[in-house]
């Protein structure tokens, strides 16, 4: 058993939950996931991702409410996977990965996965990634593409997600 927290993070589509949820039932360890709760907040007033999203850059109570709860629960866990974002900038962690993949394979991934329209999805995308840097900027001075904080960056376009779980857990032994 193993007593770490770590932290997944990555634009939409890099397949983060995927890969998440694959290491936490393979070394039985808690996934906390940040998208799903900003989701559930957007469901929740009835609105899209970007229409919530807008709202966010309107109201940075709620994204920094987010990521307060993020950063509070990395320190009382010991044995927590950290999806988000932002998880590797907010969250204690002793190993921080990043996952990327060109834009239209993430493209592709959320449209299959939401079935959506591809183009549709991509100018959602763009949309919302355009937000999200923006305020990541603003509230925290965090360049979203700065990846060199993370310990692992992995192209999910070139790995199965089991792939790149095994790759994590090779990480994680060598610590």
């Amino acid at each position: 058993m193993f007593f770490l927290n770590i932290t997944l993070s990555g634009l939409p589509g890099t397949g983060t939950t995927t890969v998440g949820n694959l290491v936490s039932e393979k070394l039985n360890m808690e996934f906390i996931s940040t998208g799903e709760l900003f989701r559930k907040f957007a469901k929740k007033r009835n609105m899209t991702l970007a229409e919530f999203g807008k709202l966010c850059e309107e109201n940075p109570a709620i994204d920094k409410l987010i990521d307060s709860k993020q950063k509070e629960l990395s320190k009382t866990n010991d044995n927590a996977i950290f999806e988000g974002r932002l998880s590797g900038h907010m969250c204690n962690a002793q190993l921080k990965i990043w996952l990327f993949a060109p834009q239209t394979v993430r493209a592709l991934r959320v449209a299959k996965r939401e079935d959506m329209n591809v183009d549709v999805v991509l100018k959602k995308m763009i949309f919302r990634e355009k937000s999200e840097a923006k305020r990541y900027m603003s509230y925290y001075n965090i360049d979203i593409n700065d990846t060199s904080l993370y310990d692992l960056v992995i192209d999910s376009s070139k790995a199965t997600a089991e792939e790149i779980a095994v790759q994590i857990i090779d990480k994680i032994k060598q610590l």
